[in-house]
């Protein structure tokens, strides 16, 4: 019988093939010495040698290095392998550097490790590295307290665009706080609270080692701009100042937890959401722009943003049309003006007699301009300057999204935003923007006895907008209190509170550390001359979340 052509016999792999196969199987089973033995006959037998082989081998010897019986067995072979790797003139590889840069660190030579990832670009055929490349060097030099290359090695990074994780943060974090690199300890806690939200315990020990020790203890000011601080909190969205060290003194450190309403069960400060900050809300602002430039008539929404800047004093923004055909779909439904109406009446009642922004397509104002009774509410929008319609062919969905963005205030939809978020999952700071904006639940309580219920959703809550009671519709907004990827907020005394990651999703059981400074627990609120001290700083009762519009004016009555 003729054998198929296509078939393989096991028996007849090449050289390479098998050594290929076999020295997986040692790297799977982790099997060092069998590895090398393999490579020792490949090389005796003069066993063409290809990028594949001698990556495995290198990983192996990187991994095996953890091992003191196998340390010193593992870099010689290791090294041996890339020195033969270059004399073959075989071409290395991003997974090639992170293995031989791995060897380097562990031999404590952090700035071979570094030199190859430098390197790369310019002798390895533009390979590019990734974190895993630059980890070894990075912590080889944070372990040896050098602090200046590590910094190198994060610029560097920078420079590449390769973002830090929170492992790299904590190892900056750790080395900057050994070496008394006391303004590089604020940046690096910052950077922890903007990326990583809950630490870990290990990140939680470094930050406790620091605000424990006798540095820490140093650093700050007895008088400082309260002002300035105050504002500064307001401009990043309620939870950080990002001014320096507040206070001055011992720090006390305690492990605590926070009760539903965001009171920490230590200090009794009053935790809050935290809004994402002005230049990640431009940021978000004109990703939406660009996405809405790719979908719509660039004319079109051009206008649209001109208009928006010569009428960017709304605190709210209404999805019209996802408003008025909330429940209607039943034989008799339709638009029901009057549902958005109450709307626009209750936002108006509750922000000072301003009136909200109802995006509408051109197509349904037409269908409501037809109607007698209908045309007189839409007259009556048009002249307060509530409305605006969208053009033929448009997506009002662009334009009522960019809106609450661009102008940081409330959206009231019951759209879910499934589409957009699709869009927008490349944003490191939209899911962050959503959960701060997202509200709980709006009420119709219509004059007829019929009362209906309808899922919101609200983005944003400005100053002053407070729940009163209403005759048509009864808004409830998201709750202040953080939740559990609230960044660590940073108090306008000083403070610090830092959830850690959490095995459940129990709130009321997760860990934070309380950081505090004595002297600021008996604060009053007392500014001379916009300077305050420790006796007499902001009241922190007065620190608030603005979720919503950031407007540098007096809150609404």
């Amino acid at each position: 019988m003729e054998e198929h052509p296509k078939k393989k016999k096991k028996g007849c792999r090449n050289p390479e093939t098998k050594f290929q196969f076999e020295l997986n199987s040692c790297s799977k089973a982790k099997d060092l010495r069998g590895a090398i033995s393999l490579y020792d006959d490949a090389v005796s037998n003069n066993t063409r040698l290809n990028q594949h082989h001698f990556n495995a081998l290198l990983y192996l010897c990187s991994n095996s290095v953890a091992d003191p019986s196998l340390k010193p067995t593992a870099l010689d072979y290791g090294f041996r392998a890339f020195r033969h790797m270059s004399a073959l003139a075989v071409l290395p590889n991003e997974a090639t550097v992170t293995a031989v840069a791995r060897l380097a660190a562990a031999k404590g030579d952090a700035d071979y490790a570094f030199e190859l990832v430098k390197s790369m670009g310019k002798n390895y055929n533009n390979a590019l590295p990734r974190l895993r490349t630059y980890d070894p060097a990075l912590f080889c030099f944070c372990e040896m307290l050098d602090a200046d290359k590590a910094y190198e090695v994060e610029e560097h990074m920078n420079g590449v665009g390769v973002s830090l994780e929170e492992a790299e943060l904590a190892a900056l974090l750790k080395v900057s706080a050994r070496c008394g690199r006391v303004d590089k300890v604020y940046e690096y806690l910052h950077r922890l609270r903007s990326s990583v939200r809950c630490v870990s315990e290990s990140t939680a020990v470094v930050i406790e080692e620091w605000f424990r020790g006798s540095k820490a203890s140093e650093v700050g000011e007895a008088e400082f701009d309260a002002g300035r601080v105050k504002e500064g909190v307001l401009r990043n969205g309620g939870g950080w100042h990002g001014q320096g060290w507040v206070g001055k003194g011992d720090w006390v450190v305690s492990r605590t937890s926070v009760v539903a309403d965001g009171h920490c069960c230590c200090c009794g400060q009053q935790l809050v959401c935290v809004d994402i900050d002005d230049v990640e809300t431009e940021k978000f602002a004109g990703s939406v722009a660009a996405l809405a430039f790719e979908r719509e008539v660039k004319a079109n929404f051009s206008e649209f943003q001109a208009w928006l800047e010569k009428h960017a004093s709304y605190e709210a923004i209404v999805d019209g049309a996802n408003i008025g055909l909330y429940q209607q779909n039943f034989a008799d439904g339709g638009f029901n003006i009057s549902q958005l109406d109450d709307v626009v009446k209750e936002l108006y009642n509750r922000s000072g007699k301003k009136w909200p922004l109802v995006v509408l397509h051109n197509k349904r104002l037409r269908g409501l301009m037809e109607n007698p009774s209908s045309r007189r509410l839409v007259e009556e929008w048009m002249k307060n300057g509530v409305l605006y319609t969208t053009p033929n062919g448009s997506n009002d969905d662009w334009y009522w999204l960019f809106a609450a963005v661009k102008l940081r205030c409330l959206l009231v939809t019951n759209d879910e935003m499934r589409d957009h978020i699709f869009e927008l999952i490349g944003s490191n700071f939209f899911n962050q923007w959503k959960e701060r904006h997202q509200a709980s639940s709006l009420h119709f309580c219509e004059r007829k006895p019929k009362t209906s219920d309808a899922t919101i959703i609200f983005i944003g809550y400005p100053e002053g907008m407070k729940n009163r009671n209403a005759k048509e519709a009864t808004i409830l907004f998201p709750s202040k209190a953080p939740t559990e990827n609230t960044p660590m907020p940073e108090s306008e005394k000083g403070y610090w509170h830092v959830p850690l990651v959490s095995g459940t999703s129990c709130e009321s059981t997760r860990c934070w550390l309380c950081i505090t400074r004595p002297s600021g627990h008996d604060a009053v609120a007392t500014v001379s001359n916009g300077v305050s001290s420790l006796d007499s700083q902001v009241d922190e009762n007065s620190a608030t979340s603005i979720a919503g519009k950031r407007k540098e004016r007096s809150p609404p009555s």
